[in-house]
């Protein structure tokens, strides 16, 4: 039967994301990765934090490809309202800013909306109707009108430790992705550079997130989202009040079925339009730190540029390995253990972050020019909470950024 495969499936993804949440959970809040973070400097930030952004790029603008019509629309009209309408109507900058999204969104919605009740894709490829039009498969009426989720609703998890161990080399991998997201949040969000104990802090929370996943058979773990550091870049807004409401919203909403079959039906292409300009802002978020590197050092391009690269062309060995043979390059009996190898390095941000956090921490250490190249001295007095008086206001609740920055 196929809903009892599907509960056998979920059961085991329940599993493996419970064993897999204590990884992120022990190394959080036991402070080992407090002691890993203390060697990041401004260098090694550069492609970890770039890569974050910059290697989702199949994520961009190819999805926007896939129905033209209306991604190209999308990205056109959300680059005007969010970077030329704050400077053509100065009264309103900020609701231009603020908004861009939604207004772009719901323009181009509508506009979908008319070319499927138009009939434009009545007589397209399944393909194109599944991607384009606004109606696919009776979503909305398929959708019930409250659910409300509870933990085990699948059953009770089942544990295999092929499983588990490969689940838990893809939240390592998700633990290093957060952490370049983690630094680019703190960017935009005009804060001081993380102290490596509030970021191991964050990193246990994020394991506790990803145990509650487990619990209720989310399918997936949890994450820092790219899509909204992004978005923290487009909207200006900061605030931790904006993001608590929010969550409140969202949660309240998702129990609501139909509201959330609503958004779903909203062509991927419009997504594809956001991620075009959300990935780009957190990818130039790490380009941001070459300000405190010296790029007249040979060292650092080294690293820089043999970092980057190799963080771009491992991957897609990796990708296009797999999408030919249908398995990754790594293909031995033990599942598990091809998953452990093959997840990690089909990652840009992982392979580009690990190699620029080892050469930066290896290479010529000892010479007295070295320290200033990487950027190290301008990060020393955020090593400790209270090595400067503003990380105790940034990084202690309650706090509200609109008290020190009027704009955000």
């Amino acid at each position: 039967m196929p809903i009892q495969k599907f509960k056998r499936i979920m059961r085991a993804i329940q599993g493996a994301l419970i064993v897999a949440s204590t990884l992120q959970i022990v190394l959080g809040f036991s402070g080992l990765w407090r002691n890993v973070t203390r060697f990041l400097s401004p260098l090694s930030a550069v492609p970890l934090v770039a890569l974050v952004g910059f290697g989702l790029y199949e994520l961009g603008f190819p999805g926007v490809a896939k129905c033209v019509e209306i991604g190209l629309p999308e990205l056109i009209i959300l680059v005007f309202v969010s970077q030329y309408m704050p400077h053509v109507i100065k009264s309103g900058r900020h609701i231009f800013d603020r908004f861009a999204v939604i207004f772009a969104v719901v323009i181009v919605w509508i506009y979908a909306h008319l070319l499927t009740v138009g009939g434009a894709y009545n007589d397209a490829a399944p393909r194109t109707q599944a991607i384009c039009r606004t109606d696919r498969a009776g979503l909305i009426d398929a959708a019930p009108w409250i659910r409300i989720p509870y933990p085990f609703q699948w059953g009770a998890p089942s544990f295999d430790a092929g499983e588990a161990f490969a689940m838990m080399m893809a939240s390592f991998v998700a633990l290093v992705e957060s952490t370049g997201a983690f630094i680019a949040v703190s960017r935009y969000g005009s804060a001081t550079p993380m102290p490596p104990s509030v970021l191991s802090r964050g990193v246990g929370w994020q394991g506790i997130a990803i145990l509650l996943s487990g619990l209720f058979g989310t399918a997936n773990g949890s994450s820092v989202s790219v899509e909204n550091a992004g978005l923290l870049a487009l909207t200006r807004v900061g605030s931790r009040r904006v993001v608590q409401i929010s969550a409140g919203f969202m949660i309240f909403f998702s129990i609501l079925g139909k509201f959330g079959a609503i958004f779903a039906s909203i062509p991927g292409p419009i997504f594809a339009s956001l991620y075009c300009l959300f990935f780009a802002y957190v990818g130039a978020a790490g380009l941001s730190f070459l300000q405190f590197c010296n790029l007249n050092s040979f060292r650092t391009k080294f690293i820089l540029g043999f970092s980057i690269f190799m963080g771009l062309s491992v991957p897609q060995y990796f990708n296009e390995y797999t999408a030919i043979k249908g398995y990754g390059p790594v293909h031995t009996g033990g599942r598990w253990f091809n998953d452990i190898v093959n997840i990690p390095f089909s990652s840009e941000a992982f392979v580009a972050g690990c190699l620029a956090y080892f050469l930066d921490n290896t290479l010529h250490r000892r010479d007295s020019s070295v320290r200033k190249d990487r950027g190290k001295h301008w990060w020393d007095k955020f090593r400790s909470f209270k090595g400067d008086t503003r990380s105790e206001e940034f990084y202690s609740l309650p706090f509200n950024l609109n008290k020190y920055f009027p704009s955000v």
